[in-house]
């Protein structure tokens, strides 16, 4: 270790930092001038990246869970030599930069998920190292290590503070993620200033109760220090390690440093200017001394170097597994999936059946062909039928494993699928009842964000959960997911739009899919099919001539809108079935079809839901009626609650002879 090359490079971290927060008049220069000392020797001394390629399989991830302080990492992405230029540094947080507020997956090179909302990124390292773990077990072999890579992640006080952190790291430590390190910036400062008011817990003690090996480095700038910690961290292959570093925010301001004015607002231009004069700093604004560039190039040389030895062993490992060549081109890439999107027997369902039950049979299909499917649930999975049954459970003693046991964690597993779908090499889901998606909004919200496609399986979807009353009852929950952009709500009718939901949620690549599905049994249709890949098309016309009314609905609803077009052309009124599994997928399409399903002439109108009416407006207008729920539910058995809150073909009647008459 070079202490003075090496201090140089730290302080060129804290000062592009500050720099940039500065200009932008906006950001978080706290944690950056705090923890570049522990991020530079992870980088410098321990990472195997590749800037030149930050798609290698094999490399480590980098998470900043505490994403308020992105100008760290993209400082370090600017002195690795990732590409992240000096102007994109001098536009912090500007409008059409690379360099946004929080780290954003798929907007900055080298960014490995999306952060900002505490303890998501922590719970996304999870699902990385989880991922590495089931491609390790899979994939190497005696003297072919070919994934072997870790995990670190960088949290800070909030993180800790935050729920989802204790879900994702409970979980951790009981599946024995021996390649995830997280380091903790332990400065003991928020928002509101010393974090004693709030807490005042010993978080080390709490992590070894998770069977974490947990340590600590009392000086957040003793270099050597942090280095032994994580090198006793990698010695440790049985357990995930907890490393406390503490430091003091704003380090390297006289006026900042150990406030909590240095979290979240510039440092100021004379603080600026008298922390560069405290560091010994003398370089112009937004420079980096030579020699720090010098050291970032061979950093990133050693880095290509390190990746072309293991396309060399991957070479070898071809050639050695021949037929493991082709599974690996399978579970990187996509191609090979037309096949089973093609393949019928994947996706014809014949009998009436609950939506979940005919998820979960479509699923056991599915892992027969498709190898990489990886999921679960949150302690429901004989409820939510996504048990894969065939497979294994991954756990400590078998990483070969396809089934996840979340325990009841539903916002952890939310946030550690997007992990694992992130590193890459699966198809994801993750599963729960329906109403629980309210613990999981904000990694969900993530999973949009970010475009990573999870499939959301979530059963028990309306009212006709029953008995366990208005607490298991979603009612706003289908309007809730429909408002998050690029996520695809999927509710089937019947077990063959079942199959297509899960079609078109294997066929997605930047869009998460949440199937929502019913515990109670369904009738299966002879108009249902390949339609619902459309979000919404006719299932039937009762007459001869131009419909009177369009009846619509989604779900378990259906039948009764068909039941109700049945007995109103008993009276002569002809009406127009239209099942909508997916607006979102209905308003991908052309107007033209859209048109032909909802002729805008058409103005008598009736959409039924075992919901919020909220947003059907928008396709029955001010001339339609919606019959559903804007109110909660209550515990009696399921088919009493649709009676009672008038969820029938009745109800759809006497609204369409009422419309008729105005």
């Amino acid at each position: 270790m070079n202490y003075e090359i090496d201090q140089l490079a730290v302080n060129t971290l804290r000062v592009l930092s500050a720099e940039a927060v500065q200009k932008a008049n906006s950001g978080h220069p706290g944690l950056p001038m705090g923890a570049a000392p522990m991020a530079y020797t992870l980088w410098s001394r321990f990472m195997n990246h590749n800037p030149k390629n930050p798609a290698w399989k094999n490399r480590d991830r980098f998470v900043l869970s505490a994403g308020h302080g992105s100008m760290l990492l993209y400082s370090l992405l600017h002195v690795f030599g990732y590409g992240l230029n000096m102007e994109e540094i001098k536009t912090f947080r500007q409008w059409g930069s690379q360099t946004p507020g929080h780290p954003e997956y798929g907007h900055t090179v080298g960014v490995e998920t999306t952060t900002g909302p505490l303890g998501q990124g922590f719970a996304n390292g999870v699902g990385f190292a989880m991922a590495e773990a089931r491609l390790a077990a899979h994939f190497n072999r005696p003297d072919y290590p070919m994934m072997d890579h870790y995990t670190y992640v960088l949290s800070g006080d909030g993180c800790m503070m935050e729920g989802i952190t204790s879900e994702a790291a409970s979980l951790a430590g009981t599946l024995e993620l021996g390649k995830l390190i997280v380091l903790y910036d332990s400065n003991r400062i928020s928002i509101e200033g010393d974090t004693q008011m709030v807490f005042r817990e010993d978080v080390k003690k709490r992590f070894e109760a998770y069977h974490w090996q947990v340590l600590q480095v009392k000086d957040g700038n003793d270099l050597k220090a942090i280095e032994a910690a994580l090198t006793e961290a990698k010695a440790d292959e049985n357990r995930p390690t907890f490393i406390e570093v503490v430091t003091e925010i704003g380090y390297g301001s006289p006026a900042k440093q150990g406030k909590a004015s240095a979290h979240g607002e510039p440092l100021g231009e004379d603080n600026l200017k008298e922390m560069k004069e405290n560091l010994g700093w003398t370089e112009e604004p937004f420079t980096v001394p030579k020699s720090v560039q010098q050291l970032g190039q061979e950093m990133g040389e050693a880095g290509m170097k390190k990746e072309a030895a293991w396309e060399m062993m991957l070479s070898e490992y071809f050639e050695a597994y021949p037929e493991l060549e082709t599974e690996w081109d399978q579970w990187f890439g996509d191609a090979w999936m037309q096949e089973v999107m093609e393949d019928e027997s994947m996706w014809t369902y014949n009998k009436p059946n609950a939506t979940r039950s005919a998820s979960g049979d479509i699923l056991n299909r599915l892992a027969e062909k498709v190898p990489n499917l990886f999921g679960g649930s949150a302690d429901l999975a004989p409820s939510t039928k996504t048990i894969m049954k065939k497979h294994d459970s991954f756990q400590p003693d078998n990483r070969a494993g396809s089934n996840i046991h979340f325990g009841v964690r539903e916002h952890a597993m939310a946030a550690i699928a997007n992990g694992i779908a992130l590193h890459g090499g699966f198809k994801v889901y993750a599963a729960t009842f329906f109403v629980f998606t309210d613990y999981m909004k904000g990694a969900m919200r993530l999973s949009s964000i970010a475009g990573v496609p999870v499939t959301y399986v979530l059963t028990h979807d309306s009212i006709g959960v029953g008995e366990d009353g208005p607490t298991h009852q979603p009612i706003e929950h289908l309007m809730a997911l429909r408002s998050v952009p690029n996520m695809t709500v999927f509710r089937p009718a019947d077990g063959k739009e079942t199959a297509m939901g899960w079609k078109t949620a294997l066929s997605s690549s930047t869009t998460p899919v949440s199937l929502v599905l019913t515990r109670q049994n369904l009738p299966l249709y002879d108009e249902t099919g390949e339609g619902a890949l459309k979000g919404g098309y006719v299932l039937k016309d009762t007459g001869n001539e131009e419909p009177a009314l369009l009846l619509m609905a989604s779900g378990s609803e259906v039948a009764f809108i068909m039941e109700a077009a049945d007995r109103l052309a008993e009276k002569g009124i002809s009406s127009r079935v239209i099942s909508m599994p997916s607006w979102e997928l209905f308003e991908q399409q052309p107007e033209n079809y859209r048109h032909q399903v909802m002729p805008p002439a058409i103005r008598k109108r009736i959409a039924m839901e075992a919901g919020s009416t909220l947003g059907w407006y928008k396709y029955v207008g001010l001339d339609g009626k919606v019959i559903g729920l804007d109110h909660f539910g209550a515990s009696a058995p399921g088919n009493t609650v649709f009676e009672k809150f008038g969820l029938t073909a009745d109800a759809v009647i006497e609204a369409a002879e009422t419309l008729l008459n105005q």
